[in-house]
């Protein structure tokens, strides 16, 4: 076997310069099934890469014909980018700490190579790191993220992304996916089998060669992109300020984050130093890469234990008040803190994270006199509660259809037509985009909570909390040595469906979404007769609307004409009160990343048995019609 390369930072081995034996000849039967259990979407392309087809496997090692698609999918990429002008394109790429993320990677850099491109390759990084590298750097023509996200270990897949650092979205998305697709069939995969035999060992070489240098730049990149982002500033003076006094303020007062990274890529990056730079103490847990102590997604049971490494590291210091949990591509962090009053660490949920960081990045806008027609972006399934803390800033709410490209995209428009945007993201999930970052990101995330419980009121100039308490009419809410469980009492109450529980993931037969979507809405106008009356003394609940959200769009009306292509977007039932404002909503989506049918429910205030009740009723609709579809047309 040709040696490995030793990353001298984590002691991992990847594939040398030299190929590795392989001795196969793909077939189309072996390229179609392994292409029919291939997810491709605007959110990522994935599937289960371990050998043995178990999602929780931690083999290294591919199956063959699985080994081959990964080949075309970098295939398909460098053909997108030819076409786009660079057919001599600089490519940055990146894994996530996943097993089977080196030999992907090796792949595809090899095809890369053969097709023209230069390779700058980071190994292990978290996937805002590679994407502010690419954003500030100015040299990449795109970028290659070997990364499943919050999948189990067995799963993986690929973000292909532009120069701007961003992922690609929309029609663009939907070209790659076509140009892969099309391109699938045995000829061309001995092509790219050869493609890949005959990339050059010492090209590859120095490619592994200089990854040490590249994921030092952009480590530096991060650094100062993250800094940016904190502050709101791209003048350097006025964001030295900004964060100095930050910093001095933090220091003042103390402050301690528990990091549990869970064995995810952020074990690289820069989170043990820059956080510091804030005044704030860090204590890493399972910061090793591949260091997993539990499930991927960071929500739920996962944040348990977080949340007792808080309650271990308060005790000994009162200062650690806050905790967090990445995904496996470090892309978001969920959050736990410590409320004194109870004496425990307390979870947030993942709609609450998001509204928190809405309420203090708007809150920020005034604190600096900046804002102007402020906006916040967010995916279609994210809590009205960010609706009501942005009127009460005077902001508006513009929703997007699922997927971090397709918030990022609306962001770009609303800023175009002279908008403020300066926080958007993915509620559903707690995933936070900060701008000028253009990926969610847990740095974001807890710079906006370090901001709010730091940036407290002086003589004459009212701090981020008590800007929120008059803003929403409720001055006297405020206190002056509050901490961040007032400010979670203080968020608008609404009770919403957490997207990772198994109850909000229906399996369902159908595989035409938008035949599924038109089989609800033909049931809709009778179950709605059968509980309006319920409704309306339950919960103040009159009337209703639809709305179907595609890529950036979001259409108003009901039925498949608000629809179109595949129709893979959300569809949300909007229930409203008698003065026409939301006060629940019954949501679905199948999902682009998993073979699953995604709902949600949300109805105004602290009521678990409501919002149980709602999506009982949801899954009831969806599910029959589900069956409908089943059923031999007479």
């Amino acid at each position: 076997m040709p040696a490995p390369f030793i990353d001298p930072e984590t002691g991992f081995s990847y594939p040398g310069p030299e190929l590795e034996p392989f001795d196969y000849t793909p077939t189309m039967g072996d390229l179609e099934e392994a292409l029919a259990s291939t997810i491709l979407s605007a959110s990522g392309w994935r599937k289960v890469f371990a050998f043995d087809g178990d999602q929780e496997n931690r083999s290294p090692r591919l199956k063959p014909a699985d080994r081959v698609l990964a080949l075309g999918m970098a295939d398909a990429f460098a053909g997108f980018l030819a076409e786009a002008g660079k057919p001599a394109p600089r490519v940055a790429v990146g894994i996530d700490s996943r097993f089977t993320g080196p030999a992907l990677a090796d792949g595809m850099i090899r095809i890369l190579l053969a097709r023209g491109a230069a390779v700058d390759y980071l190994g292990i990084v978290a996937a805002p790191e590679i994407m502010a590298w690419v954003q500030t750097a100015g040299v990449h023509d795109g970028f290659v993220y070997v990364s499943a996200s919050h999948n189990p270990l067995g799963h993986n897949g690929v973000k292909f992304g532009l120069g701007n650092g961003g992922v690609v979205g929309g029609s663009a998305a939907a070209e790659l996916i076509r140009r892969f697709r099309a391109s699938v069939s045995a000829e061309a995969a001995r092509g790219w089998c050869l493609a890949a035999a005959q990339a050059s060992p010492p090209a590859v070489q120095a490619v592994l060669a200089a990854l040490p240098a590249r994921r030092k730049a952009a480590a530096e990149a991060y650094a100062a992109l993250s800094d940016h982002i904190l502050t709101g500033s791209a003048d350097a003076e006025l964001r030295g300020r900004r964060k100095a006094e930050l910093a001095a303020l933090v220091g003042a007062r103390g402050l301690g984050v528990v990091a549990e990274l869970n064995g995810s890529a952020r074990g690289l990056s820069i989170d043990a130093s820059w956080l510091p730079t804030l005044g704030v103490s860090v204590r890493a847990v399972n910061a090793t890469p591949r260091q997993f102590a539990h499930r991927i997604v960071p929500e739920g049971e996962s944040l348990d234990l977080c949340r007792a490494e808080l309650e271990k590291a308060h005790a000994a210091d009162p200062r650690f008040e806050l905790g967090y949990v990445p995904d496996c591509d470090g892309d978001r962090g969920n959050v736990v803190f410590f409320d004194t009053a109870q004496g425990r660490a307390r979870i947030l949920e993942a709609q609450e994270v998001f509204a928190l960081c809405v309420l203090s990045e708007l809150a920020g806008l005034e604190y600096y006199g900046e804002g102007g027609k402020a906006a916040v972006v967010a995916n279609d399934p994210t809590s009205f509660r960010v609706d009501e803390i942005a009127s009460a800033f005077g902001a508006e709410v513009a929703r997007a259809e699922v997927g971090e490209a397709n918030a990022v995209g609306l962001a770009r428009e609303l800023r175009a037509k002279g908008r403020t945007v300066r926080i958007l993201g993915e509620g559903s999930n707690g995933g936070n985009i900060t701008y000028p970052g253009s990926v969610r990101d847990p740095l974001s995330t807890l710079g906006s909570l370090i901001k709010l419980v730091s940036l407290r009121s002086l003589p004459g100039r009212p701090g981020l909390f008590e800007l929120w308490c008059r803003r929403s009419g409720r001055p006297e809410l405020y206190s002056a040595d509050y901490t961040l469980a007032d400010v979670v009492a203080t968020l608008p109450r609404w009770t919403t469906t957490g997207t990772s529980e198994e109850r909000a993931m229906l399996k369902i037969t159908a595989t035409d979404h938008g035949a599924l979507k038109a089989a609800v809405e033909a049931a809709w106008p009778q179950a709605w007769e059968s509980r309006k009356a319920e409704l309306n003394q339950r919960w103040g609940i009159v009337s209703w609307s639809e709305v179907n959200y595609e890529g950036t769009a979001e259409k108003p009306g009901f039925g498949p004409a608000f629809r179109s292509g595949r129709q893979t977007g959300g569809l949300k039932i909007v229930l409203k009160d008698k003065a026409g404002k939301a006060a629940g909503c019954l949501w679905m989506r199948g999902s682009g990343t998993e073979p699953v049918f995604r709902i949600l429910a949300e109805v105004r205030g602290d009521d678990p048995a409501g919002e149980a009740d709602l999506l009982g009723w949801l899954t009831t609709l969806v599910r029959a019609a589900d069956q409908s579809l089943q059923r031999p047309s007479s």
